[in-house]
């Protein structure tokens, strides 16, 4: 599988990715939410900055960290012992606080030629798709999530 990241445009999430200063993203929720146990290691990570429409950089999962049902204290830890690499804003780290984080290291980023994003209706902030050229305008398909469910043993 690949990922599509969306990446915050007040936070400078992009640029502080192709500067190499985060090479670590995060994602949290109450409970278990995409990509929470279904991003591994070695596979693609594709960036885009929000608004832009444009996908324009590429990246190769190292690690993946994923809890459940973290107490406060563990939420500020794990963000803390992460912050070298996550490069949180303390708004960030706000908006992170969450009881259910899965936290993505990463390495290899490359900006790639700007695909054309086909934004539909249905989409989350992180996707998880078979190629990129599935969300592509021109090749893309009608997005649903069953790559997003998790898979059976």
């Amino acid at each position: 599988m690949v990922h599509l990241v969306y990446c915050d445009d007040k936070e400078k999430v992009f640029e502080k990715i192709l500067a190499g200063t985060k090479t670590m993203i995060v994602r949290g929720a109450a409970g278990r939410k995409i990509p929470h146990s279904r991003v591994f290691k070695g596979e693609t990570l594709y960036f885009m900055k929000k608004g832009t429409g444009k996908v324009s950089a590429m990246a190769m999962v190292v690690s993946v960290q994923n809890y459940v049902k973290l107490t406060e204290d563990e939420i500020v830890k794990i963000l803390e012992d992460n912050q070298s690499l996550l490069n949180l804003s303390s708004k960030q780290k706000e908006r992170w606080h969450k009881k259910c984080l899965c936290i993505v290291e990463f390495k290899d980023v490359k900006e790639i030629t700007p695909l054309e994003f086909d934004r539909q209706s249905n989409m989350d902030d992180w996707l998880i798709i078979e190629k990129i050229e599935d969300v592509a305008v021109g090749t893309s398909i009608p997005y649903n999530y069953d790559n997003s469910k998790f898979k059976s043993s």
